[in-house]
């Protein structure tokens, strides 16, 4: 049973995600009209089946509704100088919106798998919002679902979506863990290169070697090698960028066979702005972050380790006594976790170098550690569309594509498990891609088939 500590804890704001929030809050009133009060199930038979028609109908339409103030939240961010929107004003913290969202068409996806609409106890909950805006994501992605809008109707009906990029732990595999060539989700990887559309991992661990990538993702770069039936430009396809967005890698036929990646020159993968940002600011950032931290250590007594790294700090949990092996480690409270990363990120944002903004940072909860990154999730995003572009021509003797084939937010989706509004390091590539919320790795194994259902009925 869930305790009232654990309940009262789940309500703070940084737990919370204020759009799904509101939008479980206007599904509430079809539930509590149509709601089976205790002892009442005599005649349930009876009515049932009108019951939940007219639950699902009112559900549907306000889900229509929603779609409805997308819409028009899409539209007036498509101006020079944007009024608010009804859905801004309903929602602060709602951002942009890449794609027109087929709410109506996704819930009524999700209720044939999750019968929401046939159940009187249990009211609408935050994953059935998660997996219906999902659905609905990938369904704008695909042409699929309800209305287009122009950017969409003018992409290639067959590749509409360009480029997939996954965050690792519990994404891809399990916290700590590393993608083992019996994963489930390799196969589906494959399928998505086959189809012409890059994929992209975007992970936190900020390795500057690629034989420390390869160990995490070996079982996906082993399959890629051996594919017969990838071409040599689908395999290339495939990036890996770490430490947020500090350390790019491509696969590589020609790398050793312990490695099969190699560094991307930043020449070509960095963005233009991501070049000014000021060396000295950075350094001074990444200083404070580690000062704050120790004493984040020091006053929460903390069984840590502070990591410092070319473009990241951190804490790290010591090892157990008597300890069978490195990875036997002290587990930290979620809490404590949570107070550091709340802790540094405000300090951060009251600093001289944090205040500017001219050196983003990205501070988040890792479930044993707590790092403080330069850059962020969104960065990249940004550069696995900006470098993939460039190696496809590169190992292309075609034409370089049509613009509106380049990847871009709209025909970008990022898949990964944080996107709380702090301590969560998936939350900014809100800012440059479409994106879908999984909870694990089975949650992104069913996404994928999804996704590629949707594709195989385009």
């Amino acid at each position: 049973m869930t305790s009232k500590y654990r309940v009262e804890y789940a309500l703070k704001s940084h737990r919370r995600d204020q759009f799904i929030e509101w939008v479980k809050g206007l599904l509430i009133s079809p539930f509590v009209l149509f709601s089976q009060p205790a002892g009442g199930f005599e005649d349930v038979d009876a009515v049932f089946a009108q019951n939940s028609a007219e639950v699902r109908r009112r559900y549907a339409e306000i889900m229509r509704g929603i779609e409805d103030m997308i819409d028009e939240h899409r539209e007036l961010q498509s101006l020079q100088d944007p009024q608010p929107s009804r859905l801004k004003m309903l929602v602060p913290t709602v951002g942009p919106f890449f794609t027109a969202l087929p709410l109506e068409a996704a819930f009524m996806y999700q209720d044939s798998r999750r019968h929401i609409s046939s159940r009187r106890l249990v009211a609408p909950s935050f994953n059935d919002v998660r997996l219906t805006l999902n659905t609905a994501q990938l369904m704008a992605l695909t042409g699929k679902g309800g209305k287009k809008d122009a950017a969409s109707s003018s992409r290639s009906k067959s590749d509409p979506i360009q480029l997939v990029t996954f965050d690792g732990d519990l994404t891809l595999y399990e916290d700590g863990q590393n993608l083992e060539p019996s994963s489930p989700l390799i196969p589906r990887i494959m399928t998505l290169l086959g189809r012409n559309i890059k994929v992209g991992i975007v992970t936190a661990a900020g390795y500057d070697a690629a034989e420390k990538y390869y160990e995490r993702l070996h079982g996906l770069l082993r399959a890629v090698h051996d594919s017969k039936d990838l071409t040599d430009a689908q395999k290339h396809s495939l990036l890996v960028v770490g430490g947020e967005a500090n350390f790019v890698f491509s696969y590589s036929s020609t790398a050793p066979d312990n490695v099969l990646l190699a560094p991307v020159d930043p020449a070509d993968w960095m963005p233009e702005e991501m070049k000014q940002w000021p060396t000295g600011e950075l350094t001074e950032l990444l200083d404070l972050a580690e000062t704050t931290l120790r004493a984040c250590v020091e006053r929460m007594q903390l069984p840590a380790q502070i990591l410092r790294k070319a473009r990241a700090v951190g804490i790290i949990p010591n090892q157990r006594k008597n300890a069978r092996g490195p990875n036997d480690l002290i587990q930290m409270a979620r809490e404590s976790l949570e107070e550091v990363v709340l802790t540094v990120q405000k300090r951060l944002e009251v600093s001289a170098a944090g205040r500017g903004g001219r050196v983003p940072f990205c501070a988040f909860n890792g479930g044993r550690d707590v790092f403080v990154d330069i850059g962020d999730k969104s960065w990249g995003v940004l550069i696995c569309q900006h470098a993939l572009l460039f190696l496809g021509k590169s190992n292309s003797a075609e034409a370089p594509p049509d613009p509106l084939q380049v990847a871009h937010p709209g025909t970008t989706l990022h898949v990964g498990d944080q996107f709380l509004s702090a301590g969560a390091n998936d939350f900014r590539a809100r800012r440059a891609a479409t994106t879908a919320w999984v909870s694990n790795p089975l949650e992104t194994e069913a996404l994928l088939d999804e996704l590629l259902a949707l594709l195989d009925s385009a």
